[in-house]
């Protein structure tokens, strides 16, 4: 996932949703899906039809979660027989990534920490009608073909149940100008899990967008001492699926 450098070219379908209004490319996922963002406060994401999550699915958890946390308001949802594509409300803010951030990442990693701890604390798992534990997510990964290796079958006993985001990689949390996270987007995977499922794909994405040293930093921020053998079996899981 990165952001999209050069020209891009525009689908007909985000011309459409765009109703005449400038488009800027701001997101590239690794399966080729699109994010622009317009110039009349919008943001409109485009993609192929994906089985590991769909845009149906994350609109329908946006609603949901939208009861007890800040997520992007919905404005339109589709899909094709290829494409998906889903049009939200900006939201204030700037995701964790933005060049003003990757200046300070101290500040921008213990943001993302304590607003994944916020997350969990604010979403009632008792209430949540999916689930992103252990057992789903290698249902999902053999559907889509993947081979996970059957140590990974066995995981560690849960730790805590929340609902997790499951994304929660450092550019799915948006910051304030103060450097406070805000709210939380991309939510298409969430669901009831282990903390640590969370936990583990935040502090590892510290590394590939900041750099070394800030792993434990986050897991600080968030409010538990690292637990090695969660954190190990959750990014195994996250790498295999």
């Amino acid at each position: 996932m990165s952001i999209p450098l050069g020209d891009v070219p525009i689908p007909e379908r985000v011309l459409a949703l765009a109703r005449g209004a400038a488009l800027t490319p701001v997101w590239e996922n690794g399966i080729g899906g699109l994010t622009f963002r317009t110039d009349d406060g919008r943001f409109v994401k485009w993609g192929p039809r994906h089985l590991e999550a769909s845009m149906a699915a994350e609109a329908e958890r946006m609603g949901w979660a939208s009861t007890w946390i800040t997520v992007p308001r919905v404005l339109a949802q589709g899909e094709d027989r290829t494409h998906e594509w889903l049009v939200t409300a900006a939201l204030p803010g700037r995701s964790a990534v933005d060049p003003h951030w990757i200046a300070r990442p101290e500040i921008a990693v213990r943001a993302v920490g304590s607003a994944l701890r916020a997350l969990h604390d604010a979403l009632p798992p008792e209430r949540c009608p999916w689930g992103w534990g252990v057992t789903a997510r290698l249902a999902n990964a053999a559907e889509r073909g993947f081979a996970v290796p059957e140590r990974l079958h066995d995981p560690p006993s849960i730790d805590r149940l929340v609902v997790c985001h499951g994304d929660a990689c450092v550019p799915n949390t948006l910051l304030d100008d103060t450097g406070r996270g805000i709210a939380h987007v991309d939510l298409a995977a969430l669901g009831t899990a282990d903390r640590w499922a969370d936990i583990a794909v935040a502090s590892m994405s510290t590394e590939w967008n900041y750099g070394p040293g800030y792993e434990d930093l986050l897991i600080e921020a968030y409010g538990v001492e690292p637990d090695r053998e969660r954190l190990a079996y959750y990014r195994d899981l996250w790498d295999a699926t």
